[in-house]
């Protein structure tokens, strides 16, 4: 037993802008309505749309409703499984990462045509090879669909979201391999623009579904986008996400506890631009929050089946997410990305009682009882966070927080371990 004395936790209820999206479907069919497709999509043709990997709230209703519109104009709709490298960078594994999140062809009502072959529409400006899927490619003409939200990594006007879904997505393992490879000789805004360039003009992008969510993980707002309009419109929906993008209650923490990191809940496993770790592995940059000493992964999320990127931001973690990490999923997942840290394993311990003791040794002369401690479940889901008590006074103060339950002890059990954190909230209500 620890004769460390650690902090008390409290929990607490974010308020984050509530905006949602009644119903879905509907504004999915207004939308690309407004673009008249019946112009371009003629009855018979088959028109491809994407899906990507990411843990998009309400992604299969939407791709549905999708295909449903294209059905409505007498096209032929299949699904294209767009998530370069991810799912071991097979078929096989993609399908079943779509199927995870209920994309089946049994509830699109369409096929789902996947596969890892490409085909290299031309040289990009730069001089490497445009790679786009096969299925996509010889379709009539494809419907990009994506989230818009702020990079894990790269910083610009734009990041994630429809044009690089025609990059990444689209271009599976092959293009994804060697558009970060350019990335690294240029910049992510350079080859983004210069391959959706090229893209746009040879394969037969007729429409774009952009879809931006709130702080709780909610559908916020759907756009349909013309092709030519891609660029601008995603700058302002780029303005609009980091808007509406939760965060932690506290700028700064010597140890935040993650209960789960993976694919369906950022790209890098735990979304950088929430742990203040997108310009740094280790620490935040100057300019950035919050400040984070220690971060200590407890699991990986069911749905990102073994793929453990991200694991390697952190400085501790449960032997337990090490055991269930697929080793080549997650290192051809970084090394196709160009982040090989990303796959590292952090220092391992079987319980939380001996991360704790391990992080609380290290955050200086801040006596462990002090220790500012945050436990999430992860950083998709952060309306309600358990923090330490170091933290009381200022919650009190603030309109934007909520205490939900006063300050108790860490619920370790006899074996050094926390439940995880929804187990933990539904006892202690």
């Amino acid at each position: 037993m620890s004769s460390i004395e650690y902090p008390e936790i409290f929990r607490v209820r974010q308020s984050f802008p509530t905006e949602q999206l009644a119903d879905i479907p509907g504004e999915v069919d207004a939308q690309l309505a407004r673009l008249d497709l019946r112009t371009s999509i003629s009855a018979g043709q088959t028109v491809a749309i994407t899906a990507g990997s990411r843990g998009i709230n309400n992604i299969d209703i939407i791709v549905k409703a999708i295909a449903d519109h294209v059905k409505s104009l007498g096209g032929e709709p299949f699904v294209v499984p767009a998530m370069g490298s991810h799912g071991g960078g097979t078929a096989d594994g993609q399908r079943g990462i779509l199927a995870g999140y209920g994309v089946t062809e049994d509830f699109l009502e369409c096929p789902i045509k996947a596969s890892m072959e490409t085909v290299v529409v031309c040289d990009a400006a730069e001089g490497f090879p445009v790679h786009f899927d096969k299925h996509a490619f010889q379709a009539d003409h494809v419907v990009v669909c994506g989230r818009v939200k702020p990079h894990t990594n790269f910083i610009g006007d734009i990041e994630s979201g429809l044009m690089k879904m025609m990059l990444i997505g689209l271009g599976k393992h092959n293009g994804a391999k060697i558009y970060h490879r350019a990335i690294k000789d240029h910049s992510f805004g350079q080859i983004v623009r210069s391959v959706a360039r090229e893209v746009l003009s040879k394969c037969h992008i007729v429409a774009g579904v952009a879809i931006v969510e709130n702080g709780y993980d909610e559908t916020a707002e759907i756009g349909a986008v013309p092709p030519a309009d891609f660029e601008s419109r995603e700058k302002e929906l780029l303005v609009r996400a980091k808007e509406l993008m939760p965060k932690l209650p506290f700028d700064a923490a010597d140890i935040l506890l993650i209960d789960q990191i993976g694919k369906n809940i950022s790209g890098t496993g735990m979304d950088t631009n929430i742990v203040g770790r997108k310009h740094r592995a280790h620490q935040a940059a100057e300019h950035e929050f919050p400040k984070i000493k220690n971060i200590s992964i407890r699991g990986l999320t069911e749905a990102t089946h073994g793929n453990a990127t991200g694991i390697g931001l952190a400085e501790f973690c449960l032997s337990r997410a090490v055991e269930q990490m697929d080793a080549d999923v997650t290192r051809i997942n970084c090394l196709t990305g160009g982040h090989s840290l990303g796959a590292m394993i952090p220092l391992d311990f079987p319980s939380d009682r001996d991360v704790l003791d391990a992080a609380l040794s290290i955050i200086g002369l801040t006596a462990p009882e002090e220790a500012k401690l945050m436990w999430i479940e992860n950083t998709l889901h952060l309306a309600e966070v358990e923090c330490s008590a170091v933290y009381l006074d200022e919650a009190r103060d603030r309109d934007d927080l909520e205490i939900l339950v006063e300050p108790r002890p860490l619920p370790l059990d006899s074996d050094g371990l926390l439940a995880d954190l929804t187990s933990f909230a539904a006892a202690s209500q």
